[in-house]
C-alpha cells in the first residue's frame, strides 16, 4: 500500500511538472513570436506618434492609444478600487446567509458575463443618451475590473486569522476601527495584487470599448468626454486592415501592450512584497 502511494506521488509530480513545463514553455512562445514581430516597428516614433492618415503608409505610432488607454483605464480604477474592496468588506464582515450568498452569485455571473455584453449594458444606458466616450469606456471596463477585485480582496480578507479580530474587539475597538486598522492592513499584499492583476485585465480590453469609447486614430485626446482611442482598440483596427504596415504597427502595439501589463505585474509583486514584510 505505501508503495503504491509512493508511485502515484511521483506520478503527479512528473504530470504536474510536465504541465508547467508546457504551459510555460506555451507563454514563453508567445511572448517571443510578438517581440520577434513587434520589436522591428518599435522605436520612439512608435511611442511618439499617432498613426498615418493613410494606414497603409509606413511610420507612425499608437501614442495616442497608449495615452487613452491611460486615462480610460486609471478612470474606471478610480471607481472599481473603493467599490470593490467595499463590496468584499460588505461579504466578509457585514453580509450573511441569503443576502452574502445573493451578491456571491452576483458576483460570479459578472465574472462570467462575456465583456462584450458589458460593453452592449454601458452601450445601452450610456451611449445612446450621452454619446462615445471615455467615460463611458471607463464605466465599461469598471464593471469587468469591480468583481475581480471583489474575489480577489474577499479570498485575502478571508485568509486573515479570526483571532486577530477578536483580539481587536477585546481591547474596546470597534468593528469599523478594526477594519480599517487591522483588517486591510493585514491583507494589503493580497489586495493590491489583485487590484493591479485587474488593471493589467482592463488594459488588454478591446470588446466593451467598440461599443463605448469608439477610438479617435486622427490625433491625442485627452478629454475624457470625447471619442478616445486606446492600445488594444489601435491593435485590433490595426490586424484586421489587410495593410502590412498598419499589421506591423499592430504586432508592436501588442508587444508594447505586453510590456505595460508585465510591468504591471512587477509593480503588483514588488509591493505586495513590501506590504508584506512590512507589516511583519
Amino acid at each position: 500500500m505505501l508503495r503504491r502511494r509512493h508511485r502515484r506521488d511521483r506520478a503527479m509530480t512528473v504530470l504536474m511538472t510536465a504541465l508547467m513545463i508546457a504551459i510555460g514553455g506555451l507563454l514563453a512562445w508567445i511572448l517571443l513570436y510578438v517581440a520577434l514581430k513587434g520589436i522591428h516597428a518599435l522605436n520612439w516614433g512608435f511611442l511618439t506618434d499617432t498613426p498615418p492618415g493613410n494606414p497603409s503608409d509606413a511610420g507612425g505610432g499608437f501614442y495616442n492609444g497608449i495615452i487613452g488607454s491611460l486615462i480610460i483605464v486609471g478612470l474606471a480604477t478610480l471607481a472599481a478600487v473603493p467599490l470593490g474592496i467595499g463590496c468584499a468588506i460588505c461579504l466578509n464582515q457585514y453580509a450573511g446567509g441569503r443576502i452574502a450568498s445573493m451578491l456571491r452569485l452576483v458576483v460570479d455571473v459578472m465574472l462570467g458575463i462575456p465583456t462584450i455584453v458589458t460593453g452592449a449594458f454601458v452601450y445601452a444606458i450610456w451611449v445612446i443618451y450621452f454619446g462615445f466616450s471615455g467615460y463611458a469606456g471607463a464605466l465599461a471596463l469598471g464593471l469587468v475590473m469591480v468583481p475581480l477585485i471583489v474575489r480577489a480582496t474577499e479570498e485575502m480578507l478571508r485568509l486573515v486569522p479570526r483571532d486577530v479580530q477578536e483580539a481587536s474587539y477585546a481591547l474596546g475597538v470597534t468593528q469599523s476601527r478594526t477594519i480599517v486598522s487591522v483588517l486591510l492592513p493585514t491583507a494589503r499584499a493580497g489586495i493590491i495584487t489583485g487590484v493591479m492583476l485587474a488593471v493589467a485585465r482592463a488594459m488588454g480590453e478591446t470588446a466593451p470599448l467598440l461599443l463605448t469609447a469608439l477610438g479617435n486614430d486622427l490625433f491625442v485626446e485627452t478629454n475624457p468626454g470625447n471619442r478616445m482611442s486606446t492600445l488594444s482598440m489601435q491593435i485590433f483596427t490595426g490586424a484586421t486592415g489587410g495593410f502590412t504596415n498598419a499589421q506591423d504597427r499592430a504586432w508592436a502595439g501588442a508587444l508594447t501592450l505586453i510590456v505595460i501589463v508585465l510591468a504591471l505585474t512587477i509593480v503588483a509583486r514588488l509591493v505586495s512584497r513590501s506590504s508584506a514584510v512590512g507589516g511583519r
